[in-house]
């Protein structure tokens, strides 16, 4: 792990290069050209964001976002991102939050190694998949929404309301791809679909101890990106933040500070 000491707001925690980019030593990244990713290991939304960059090829510096000592909540995170979430993307002198938001500025800046196809059916094909965990799997089981449940409904409510709407969108899923897919989601070249597909999916078996027995395709297309060095990398326990306990990584266990799954 690699520490930048170069100035930050006070509360934003550590600033760290991308680790896996071993051909990049610190001191050569410019301050006018690097690319930085405000994350943080356990939020899905910026693993399927260190996805897109691996998979693209782009360096960049990651500046680690502690959710459980609310630095997201600062002002000076606030002027990043209003809605005080992570993943935050700066490119030079801009700013954009926003997983769908930022790999759709990426592939505009950076076409190479490009994430959408040129066949319009099968782009459309990957941003309804996309749309779909990021509009209508993701949202329904962060942590705020879990919370709410809990305050509602009852406590006892909280897995089987994630479960419901993680199981209604990736039914929905393996019948949208179940007759386009081939090593990925469309095909068997790896898409915006697929980055947005792997992460969820670990996160449904991890965290909602889903059954992906259920959802064969699914199951499919998350074994091949498993196998990506460029997945791998994004892992959560490979980030620089990751929490470690004795050589080993400790997921964080306590419900108050599940902010991983932002």
């Amino acid at each position: 792990m690699y520490e930048l000491f170069s100035p930050r707001p006070p509360s934003l925690g550590p600033t760290m290069v991308n680790p896996h980019d071993s051909s990049t030593p610190p001191s050569s990244i410019s301050p006018a050209s690097k690319v930085v990713l405000y994350s943080n290991w356990q939020s899905s939304c910026s693993w399927r964001v260190r996805f897109a960059l691996n998979l693209k090829g782009i360096p960049y510096e990651y500046k680690a976002v502690d959710l459980a000592k609310g630095e997201h909540l600062t002002p000076e995170f606030e002027k990043l991102n209003p809605l005080h979430l992570v993943p935050v993307l700066v490119d030079g002198d801009f700013v954009v939050s926003d997983s769908y938001a930022i790999l759709m500025y990426l592939e505009e800046k950076y076409p190479e190694n490009a994430l959408l196809p040129v066949d319009l059916r099968l782009r459309a094909l990957n941003l309804q998949a996309a749309n779909i965990i990021c509009s209508s799997v993701q949202p329904l089981t962060m942590l705020g929404v879990l919370k709410l449940i809990e305050e509602k409904v009852g406590p006892e409510e909280r897995l089987s309301w994630a479960q419901y709407n993680i199981d209604k969108g990736f039914i929905a899923l393996e019948k949208l791809l179940k007759n386009s897919s081939g090593k990925y989601a469309t095909g068997d070249k790896i898409y915006m679909a697929d980055v947005f597909l792997a992460p969820q999916i670990a996160i449904a078996a991890r965290r909602f101890n889903m059954d992906m027995s259920k959802y064969p395709t699914l199951g499919m297309i998350f074994e091949s990106c498993k196998a990506l060095s460029e997945f791998e990398a994004s892992l959560p326990e490979r980030q620089p933040d990751a929490i470690q306990q004795g050589g080993h990584l400790r997921w964080t266990s306590n419900e108050t500070k599940w902010n991983l799954w932002l």
